[in-house]
């Protein structure tokens, strides 16, 4: 995976003259604050019946974002393939340009109509699509995606999504849909429609409301434009799984100047409070989620289940930052979903660069330390 020269598209247009025909510029770098209000001024809730899927695929039409149930997590969708539209994604999280967005389509056959396919998608997609693993390919001839979901990449980051209600939507619009979490940038991923509107109601036309998201986790991603496949971001399908299928070890990414795939910026998933890991026992102040044997005021999981704390881990992240207190977080197993659960914790945990609807907290009481 490349990132073009100067954040130069393929036909040779730099990023800036792109995003200057959508804004006036690009997003501020990853604050999860807007720079403007947007013109939503009252974000529709919709069921996921054949009625309110319509709805909502027209106003996907009309340019509009959406935000839609995964077994993951909530997406915010815009239509691929319209600059101005997925322009609006960046502006209503306050997402930092340069970094690239996941396209979720329908089918296989749907995502071989904008990448170069190759043996190892075809095996991995036949094994976990519709599911929660995205591929990242080369982009192929014609593909039609707006270069602002690629972030200047040459390589698009595709997936299938199982949830009833994000396949019925991708088949009412009929195309493809950039679909990051539902959140403000940085912050905790949204599980349900209510942390949806907690964080960006007003800012977006609509939510699906169907209910929290199984998984809980987002996708696992795998980088397949290289000469082997890597593990570009640990997620709700284990890589020991896609190691299974594949026959080979997943290689593991190289840190990157820039995000050469979602999810990978240090701080990221962040409650406003501050996060300390690893913590058998809560201090003086802090709201304690536990794990297993270690009971806090919240349990991932009391019978250790990795699956169920990672359904649980953002919905309980949720609850305990309402409280304004810091978080401290009992140790998790580091095997199976234990690394994506522990990938999003660090990033949680990690020192913030700027503020993201408050001040900065990199300096406060346990940020970014284990105990």
């Amino acid at each position: 995976m490349t990132r073009a020269a100067g954040l130069a598209t393929a036909d040779g247009a730099s990023m800036e003259q792109i995003w200057a025909v959508y804004l006036e510029k690009p997003p501020r770098q990853a604050t999860g604050t807007p720079r403007h209000t947007l013109p939503s001024p009252r974000t529709l809730t919709l069921t996921a019946d054949s009625a309110d899927i319509d709805r909502a695929a027209a106003l996907l039409e009309g340019g509009g974002l959406v935000a839609f149930p995964t077994e993951t997590v909530y997406g915010l969708g815009a239509d691929a393939r319209s600059g101005a539209a997925v322009a609006r994604i960046y502006e209503a999280k306050g997402r930092p340009a340069f970094n690239p967005l996941i396209v979720h389509v329908h089918s296989a056959a749907a995502a071989r109509a904008h990448v170069i396919w190759s043996d190892c998608a075809e095996r991995l997609s036949r094994a976990f699509w519709p599911g929660p693993l995205t591929l990242v390919l080369p982009l192929g001839e014609g593909h039609g995606i707006s270069p602002l979901v690629t972030a200047g990449l040459d390589t698009l980051a595709v997936r299938v999504p199982a949830h009833p209600a994000a396949q019925a939507l991708l088949r009412a619009f009929a195309g493809p849909l950039a679909a990051p979490s539902a959140n403000p940038s940085g912050r905790i991923s949204p599980t349900t429609a209510a942390h949806v509107l907690a964080g960006l109601g007003g800012r977006i036309a609509a939510v699906i409301d169907d209910g929290p998201c199984p998984v809980g986790l987002e996708s696992t991603i795998i980088g397949l434009a290289g000469d082997a496949p890597v593990l570009l971001r640990p997620g709700g399908l284990s890589a020991e799984a896609a190691e299974a299928v594949l026959k080979a070890p997943l290689g593991r990414a190289e840190a990157a100047a820039a995000p050469t795939a979602p999810g990978q910026l240090a701080s990221h998933y962040a409650p406003a409070a501050a996060v300390r890991l690893n913590a058998r026992v809560a201090r003086q102040g802090e709201v304690h989620l536990g794990f297993g044997g270690i009971g806090g005021d919240l349990n991932l999981s009391p019978q250790g289940d990795l699956a169920q704390a990672a359904a649980n881990l953002f919905g309980h992240l949720h609850r305990l930052d309402a409280t304004g207190r810091p978080i401290a977080v009992a140790p998790i197993p580091d095997d199976g979903l234990g690394r994506a659960i522990n990938d999003r914790l660090r990033r949680a945990a990690a020192p913030r660069a700027g503020p993201r609807n408050g001040p900065d907290r990199t300096d406060a009481p346990g940020r970014g330390r284990q105990a």
